[in-house]
């Protein structure tokens, strides 16, 4: 079993509200952003008060295999948790910021049943429906939305694994699609691949010659 010392998120949002009368208190957070390649996935999930799953953080201050062990034990505990991912095709279209906007309101109604309330990490999302509260850095203060960062970040590597196979050669297995020098090398050997964000400033400068094959020259 992975270690579980790090401090866990707090549920002090979660308690106010379900001490207001609503029990279907949801956390919504996304995951692979600000990564070059791929999609951008969110999670959606729902917690009981009790059981509390133990050791849940934001999925940044994790080990892999310790999130993959609190993936189990969130989705075999959720009352509700769906997921939802928007690819680069859509990205390119709409923006990065738009296109996780989309993938966490896409899997808030994925869920089955709906959520009374729900916490929604970062700044306030235009249109975001229902009754909801922005919560900043919500994935480190927040229980529900750290739950939410982890099922979004274990679901998005398991993607990238599986693109990884189909685009051999960048190391999609090993950075996820972020700009690590890994990642540079691969774009200036083999160029681009359909998963990769053509608008962001890194790849641009790609296609001009002058990307940097360190991640201080972005």
């Amino acid at each position: 079993m992975g270690r579980r010392r790090r401090r866990a998120a707090p549920a002090n949002y979660e308690r106010n509200l379900w001490a207001s009368g609503l029990d279907l208190v949801a956390g919504v957070d996304e995951a692979g952003r600000g990564a070059w390649a791929g999609p951008v996935v969110a999670a959606a999930v729902i917690l009981p008060p009790r059981p509390r799953v133990v050791g849940v953080t934001d999925s940044k201050l994790l080990r892999p295999e310790t999130r993959e062990e609190l993936y189990d034990e969130i989705t075999s505990t959720a009352l509700a948790w769906a997921v939802a991912s928007v690819g680069p095709e859509a990205i390119e279209e709409i923006n990065i910021l738009r296109a996780a906007h989309r993938a966490m309101m896409q899997a808030v109604a994925g869920l089955q049943p709906q959520a009374d309330f729900v916490l929604v990490d970062g700044l306030e999302v235009p249109g975001f429906p229902g009754r909801h509260l922005a919560v900043t850095g919500g994935d480190a203060r927040c229980y529900s939305i750290a739950a939410a960062s982890i099922l979004a970040k274990v679901w998005r590597d398991r993607l990238m694994r599986e693109l990884d196979q189909q685009h051999p050669g960048y190391g999609f297995v090993r950075h996820k699609g972020y700009g690590t020098p890994e990642h540079r090398h691969a774009l200036r050997r083999l160029g681009p691949s359909p998963q990769h964000r053509m608008r962001f400033a890194p790849l641009r400068a790609l296609t001009q010659g002058r990307l940097d094959l360190e991640p201080n020259g972005e």
